[in-house]
């Protein structure tokens, strides 16, 4: 019988100890991360225009994902015919971010350190918000990685400038994005109906060279010649926003707005950037967890990570 863990030691139902990402271990001390992926909570919903509740984002994503975390060493998936996230890979969960009450500053601060530790210690940062504003700490740590591009999946373009002196809200992060030298374009997908940015903003953004497809015409093009209009060679940067779903699967957001993806989509696209190109951080941002007494969009976040990790580092191997 296959050495897998399911006949030996605990067998650790999901139900069953402290809630990590994963059921990994936790790493207390950041200067001595050891690992392949680093998992960092950024618990913060100060820049939310509507609705709050994303700050327990973390909290949830790390409840939901012990569904997936049986004692079995990876993961087989009959249709690939690969075992992905096999025991090799190394995972393991830091905590989260310190945040501070009101201060948007101090809060993206401590999380920029979080995922600047995760890159000192040459693992892939994974950072669950939140609201989208944690996206800019987390590109601010990039400063010294070299040329990145974004891919965003989201409902919202998120590139409003400035509004009303705010300039680090959740409808911000694409356009801080854009203002660094070393961010060279934005893949922006998903984007539909009423959105947070004027059409001023739309205009600025192609400008600066963001490509940006709405659902319809994502689901036109399907997952590979989609995830093809990123550069070729590029790293890329993933910024996911539980919001791109359809909240028919993903109710648990701020600002929920139908005609979104659904999973197999979604799914599909990373399937195919992972394949192509180097990821080098992810976030996933967004998911409030009291808006879906189901649970069901805390398990679709953790799901979706899980799988993008897989993906990633079985595209490594077989590159390797």
């Amino acid at each position: 019988m296959a050495d897998h863990g399911y006949e030996g030691g605990r067998l650790d139902l999901p139900f069953v100890g402290i809630s990590t990402f994963g059921k990994r271990p936790y790493v207390a001390d950041w200067a001595s991360i050891s690992a392949d992926v680093a998992v960092l909570g950024a618990p913060f919903d100060s820049g939310t225009q509507w609705r709050p509740g994303a700050r327990f984002g973390p909290r949830g994503v790390r409840e939901a994902s012990t569904l997936f975390s049986f004692g079995h060493a990876g993961a087989y998936d009959h249709e690939d015919d690969a075992i992905y996230l096999p025991g090799d890979v190394r995972i393991v969960d830091i905590g989260d971010a310190d945040i501070v009450h009101t201060d948007t500053i101090k809060s993206h601060a401590n999380i920029e350190t979080g995922v600047r530790a995760i890159l000192a210690a040459g693992a892939l940062p994974v950072t669950i918000g939140g609201d989208h504003s944690v996206n800019i700490p987390c590109i601010n740590a990039f400063d010294d990685q070299g040329d990145i591009h974004v891919l965003q999946i989201d409902a919202h373009l998120d590139f409003v400038d400035e509004r009303h002196g705010v300039r680090f809200g959740h409808g911000n992060p694409m356009r801080r994005a854009s203002e660094k030298p070393y961010v060279t374009g934005l893949t922006q997908l998903g984007i539909r109906n009423v959105s947070s940015t004027a059409k001023e903003g739309y205009d600025d953004a192609r400008a600066r060279g963001s490509d940006i497809l709405s659902v319809r015409q994502v689901r036109r093009l399907g997952p590979k010649a989609t995830a093809a209009r990123i550069p070729a060679g590029a790293r890329v940067y993933i910024t996911i926003d539980i919001d791109a779903f359809c909240p028919s699967i993903a109710p648990g957001t701020g600002t929920p707005s139908h005609g979104g993806f659904l999973y197999y989509e979604v799914l599909e696209i990373l399937q195919e950037v992972a394949s192509a190109y180097d990821i080098v951080g992810i976030d996933l941002v967004e998911v409030a967890p009291d808006y879906d007494p189901t649970g069901s969009t805390t398990i679709l976040a953790a799901q979706v990570l899980l799988n993008l990790l897989g993906f990633i580092f079985h595209a490594r191997r077989a590159g390797a």
